[in-house]
């Protein structure tokens, strides 16, 4: 069974910065690809980034620039460091363990940590 648990998340202003960070554990973290999502009210779930076992990260195209996916195998520990955020950025974030970009393709989820940018 793998546990995931979010943290980091809260209300931050237009332009600011949140890292949010996700503790896994359970599992064989260090061979996993893990993933961020985000769902917002009325939308479907989204990825926003994922990064591979071996630390190659991908990016959805409104947060290329702006965020940052990071891992530590040591700490089993995924990181999503987000810049320069916007309104639309206001959403529940959740990490994952799976492959791919769609949310089916993920087995485990954590519960998801809220962020909100106030305009």
């Amino acid at each position: 069974q793998v546990q995931l648990v979010e943290s980091g998340g809260g209300l931050v202003q237009t332009g600011g910065s949140l890292r949010l960070s996700c503790a896994a554990s359970g599992r064989t973290f260090s061979t996993s690809t893990m993933g961020w999502f985000r769902q917002a009210p009325g939308k479907e779930r989204e990825i926003v980034a994922r990064i591979t076992s071996f630390g190659m990260s991908t990016y959805a195209g409104s947060v290329k620039g702006r965020f940052t996916i990071s891992r530590d195998n040591a700490k089993n520990t995924v990181y999503l460091q987000m810049n320069s955020l916007k309104f639309e950025d206001t959403a529940v974030y959740y990490c994952a363990v799976g492959r791919g970009v769609a949310p089916a393709q993920y087995d485990y989820w954590g519960q998801g940590t809220q962020v909100t940018v106030s305009s």
